[in-house]
């Protein structure tokens, strides 16, 4: 972790953003594009300081750490209970995440003058979720988005973006065909919906657990790197 924390900067808590959150160092002095990593429920934003540590250098990479304080370092974007008839989530407490991490999206486009067509919001299960629901909802404020070992909340529906915006998004699927935790038919029903809505989209799927696996990892930096600007 030492290693981890000597290239990511420290806690920012300023009034002028949403959420407190941490950068990837160096910070570039004109990043070409900036790309959010949200991290998973009962985590902190250093969970994704790994994947962070993996984008080009010319990329903003920002973690901000979930609102919700559950124990000692442990964040969450909402409370959910896992139940014999799958997750049961607090949808007013994502629902507030998602609106949340729209206006802290703005707040980040505003003070480094990236656009939103060269803005990425990504995470990890929960931070996934949010992910998702952030990009399909407000399309004209991100490029694209990336599930890791995640879903897309059904009660997002009524409040998905038009078709017609849709269409410009981007989006990486990956998960652990072993995973208890989401199981990978979730996986399966996002693959679906996001062919459904029109949404470009890369789905991969890896004989791991609930995680983001080495193989995992390296697809979505590909993926990643394959659309952002090289200058």
């Amino acid at each position: 972790m030492n290693n981890l924390q000597n290239h990511i900067g420290p806690l920012q808590q300023n009034e002028s953003f949403e959420l407190s959150f941490r950068q990837r160092l160096p910070q570039p002095v004109h990043p070409k594009a900036c790309v959010v990593l949200l991290h998973g429920v009962g985590g902190s934003e250093m969970n994704l300081a790994d994947l962070a540590l993996g984008i080009d250098p010319d990329i903003l990479v920002v973690l901000p750490r979930a609102p919700l304080q559950f124990a000692l370092g442990q964040f969450g974007w909402f409370r959910v209970a896992f139940t014999a008839n799958g997750p049961s989530i607090e949808e007013n407490e994502a629902e507030q995440s998602r609106q949340t991490l729209i206006r802290f999206l703005e707040q980040l486009q505003l003070a480094y003058g990236i656009s939103p067509q060269n803005t990425v919001i990504a995470g990890f299960s929960q931070g996934g979720i949010l992910s998702a629901s952030v990009a399909l909802s407000a399309p004209e404020h991100v490029a694209a988005f990336a599930i890791l070992s995640g879903r897309i909340l059904p009660e997002l529906g009524p409040h998905l973006a038009d078709k017609s915006l849709l269409a410009s998004l981007r989006s990486f699927i990956g998960h652990g065909e072993y995973d208890t935790t989401l199981p990978v038919m979730w996986a399966h029903r996002s693959d679906q919906l996001l062919g459904e809505l029109g949404v470009s989209h890369l789905t991969r799927l890896y004989p791991a657990a609930h995680g983001i696996s080495a193989a995992m990892q390296s697809d979505f930096l590909e993926w990643l790197h394959g659309f952002l600007p090289e200058h």
